[in-house]
């Protein structure tokens, strides 16, 4: 537990407020700071577009996923604004859209969760002009002609306004923030150089963000493309015949489940197998493929732990974990630079990222997995491993993995299955061009959190310095 002396005068500040959060967030001495600096504070409503009302959340109601592009707009919810792909984001059907614009998200806004987990953001970059967003994150829409959009969201993202912005969380069970919350928060106007640099940077970071996600997209495409065939589409797999009344000869007691030999998953595998494929098992090396090891978890200091990551965070930009002593787990917790890791863990919902893949590249290789990821190793000499993730972040690969699925409530994948999908196989000049592509892309990935750190960074040295 953190025990912390509040002197009178922060009680009086937080409006006799007898909850600990906003002595504990550390909002008091974020104010005590901004307050020592001579540079100019004015209200963040003052600041943004047409007032308070530029800062909002979306409308609540009642909504209708569809699974055909075509019929839908990509909707955003608070957790989705922390990822870095979004190309497999729910879709919400376009009419309700069309019904309430106010759900239209705009390049350069701020965006920040308001509803559970409090104060995680994301600069909104151009992929997500058109984009609808749900009421769990809170929109703050600066108003270009006073402030700079890069060097607000930096502000607001850095060790001074995270504080500032959970200080007026409220809520037992579930915490929430409003508009009205924030409107008052303190905006340091420093120096044109800090704020025009802090604001190229961010822009920079979302320009990389949208290059990392158009071309792993590409390399995807591309693959596809080089073997003469299409990935499929979510709306095309969801559309197709019925998995109803269909016999299968069985050859094998491996598993009698239907699911397992449906008419769309054979057909698929039919499809990579008339063209140039190699079986996956094949392409990985020996004793990968499998999930890792179970472990117990014992929490440690960073200095003496790695930091776990889970199925979920793994997708996010700067995925989180909780630190583990490295004493209290194996060499199975790491794994390989390239590896692709598949969710193996969950339920067959659409919006589920179970069999979703992730490409280990850049500083990921410094973290530990759980053992609910399937490692996907391949041989560097037969396929390279840029080329694989290419393939299992398809829509192909992910129904296909799908379709192999095991259990009852939580569905894992079948091992007596998983060896012999069929992957892909174009010549070696093709499968290197992916790979390089893939590889690249990561790059701008993690570049763009180096920057947007950056930017950060710049705002928060002046304010200390100038304080």
């Amino acid at each position: 537990m953190r025990e912390k002396l509040v002197p009178s005068t922060h009680l009086a500040q937080a409006g006799y407020r007898l909850d600990c959060g906003p002595y504990l967030s550390g909002a008091m001495e974020a104010k005590l700071a901004l307050s020592r600096l001579s540079a100019t504070k004015i209200p963040l409503q003052r600041l943004t577009r047409n007032g308070i009302a530029g800062i909002f959340n979306g409308p609540r109601f009642s909504r209708s996923y569809v699974v055909d592009g075509t019929h839908g707009v990509p909707f955003l919810r608070s957790t989705d604004i922390l990822h870095a792909d979004l190309s497999n984001i729910r879709m919400l059907a376009r009419r309700q859209v069309q019904e309430r614009p106010e759900l239209i998200i705009e390049p350069g806004w701020t965006l920040i969760s308001c509803s559970g987990t409090i104060g995680r953001m994301a600069y909104s970059r151009p992929s997500m002009m058109g984009m609808a967003g749900s009421q769990d994150f809170m929109r703050v829409v600066a108003d270009e002609s006073k402030i700079q959009t890069g060097y607000l969201y930096a502000f607001l993202r850095s060790r001074f306004g995270v504080p500032l912005v959970m200080s007026g969380t409220y809520g037992s069970v579930i915490e929430h923030i409003e508009p009205r919350h924030i409107a008052d928060l303190p905006v340091p106007r420093l120096n044109r150089r800090v704020e025009r640099t802090a604001h190229e940077k961010i822009v920079k970071a979302a320009m990389l963000r949208d290059e990392y996600q158009s071309q792993v997209q590409e390399a995807s495409l591309m693959l596809f493309q080089a073997v003469g065939i299409k990935d499929i589409t979510s709306g095309s797999w969801n559309t197709a015949n019925s998995d109803l009344g269909f016999k299968h000869i069985i050859e094998s007691p491996a598993s009698l489940r239907a699911l397992n030999f449906n008419p769309r998953f054979q057909k698929l595998c039919e499809s990579l197998r008339g063209c140039s494929f190699r079986c996956l098992g094949d392409l990985c090396q020996p004793g990968t493929l499998k999930p890792g090891a179970r472990f117990k978890r014992i929490d440690a200091i960073p200095e003496h732990a790695y930091q776990l990551i889970g199925q979920k965070q793994i997708f996010w930009l700067r995925p989180e974990g909780r630190w583990i002593a490295k004493k209290s787990v194996g060499d199975d917790v790491i794994v390989k630079r390239g590896t692709t890791l598949v969710a193996a863990q969950g339920t067959l919902g659409e919006s589920e990222l179970y069999c979703r893949a992730e490409f280990i590249w850049g500083p990921a290789v410094s973290a530990a997995y759980s053992q609910h990821f399937l490692r996907v190793i391949s041989d560097e000499s037969i396929m390279p491993r840029g080329c694989m993730f290419a393939f299992m972040r398809s829509e192909t690969a992910f129904r296909m993995l799908r379709s192999i699925s095991k259990g009852t409530k939580l569905q894992d994948h079948h091992s007596a299955f998983l060896q012999a999908l069929p992957v892909p196989y174009p010549d070696a000049r093709e499968r290197s061009e992916i790979h390089e592509l893939v590889v690249d892309a990561y790059e701008k990935r993690h570049r763009s959190v180096r920057i947007e750190d950056s930017a950060v960074e710049l705002v928060e040295r002046t304010i200390r310095e100038g304080a």
